[in-house]
């Protein structure tokens, strides 16, 4: 069963001296256990879909559908915070939390004990090949490779099946991007999870089990 399904999605918005259609009716599913790269240049619209995978907005036309329920019939926060979880190229870290304390900070939003919560995030640390000597670093204290490993484990902490990367390997040299590509691939084929990139890395492309190619706002 299709964990997304996207129905004649389009997006559209308005400048201050045109319309612009970012997403021409794109249709298509998203499966679990499977690593989906959606790949074009600058402008092409690849992240304003995901956005709109992400509950950062609703399209202006068609539906996006999670688990067979629109978008647009939920309420986008809860959405969010329940259903999806997103990584990011600049990780997005908080500065002034430990290591530890970005990992547990979705878990306790979400009412888990702190115990608990920092139980969790230690194995999570593992999970993305992290030791428990970086859980009391701050973020400007590791390389970029393992920022990034730190926000998928945040993300990994929201107990979502669904993670969204927007160029997860973008400020990232390629010894690291090849190991943030397996880290992604293995939640995908060994724990079930469905991973969508937005990706300029051809790399990323190749090896995902599908690759969508976008131009003008529509699927090639």
């Amino acid at each position: 069963m299709s964990v997304f399904e996207l129905q004649n999605v389009k997006y559209c918005y308005q400048t201050q001296y045109q319309r612009v259609e970012a997403v021409r009716g794109i249709s298509c599913s998203f499966d679990p256990g499977k690593v989906y790269a959606i790949m074009g240049a600058s402008g092409s619209g690849k992240t304003t879909l995901l956005s709109l995978m992400a509950g950062l907005d609703i399209p202006t036309e068609g539906k996006v559908l999670c688990e067979g329920v629109s978008t647009d019939q939920m309420h986008l926060e809860q959405y969010r915070r329940e259903k999806v979880a997103v990584i990011y190229q600049d990780f997005r870290l908080f500065p002034l939390l430990t290591v530890a304390e970005n990992i547990m900070y979705p878990m306790e939003l979400k009412g888990v004990k702190t115990k608990e919560a920092k139980e969790r995030a230690m194995g999570l640390l593992s999970r993305v090949g992290l030791p428990e000597s970086a859980k009391d670093r701050f973020p400007a204290m590791l390389s970029g490779g393992e920022q990034q490993r730190v926000a998928i484990a945040r993300a990994l902490g929201m107990e979502t099946k669904v993670l969204l990367a927007d160029e997860p390997t973008g400020n990232l040299d390629e010894e690291n991007s090849e190991k943030i590509f397996e880290i992604l691939r293995h939640l995908a084929h060994e724990d079930g999870y469905l991973i969508v990139i937005v990706t300029h890395d051809e790399s990323i492309g190749a090896r995902a089990d599908v690759c969508y190619r976008m131009r003008d706002g529509r699927f090639l």
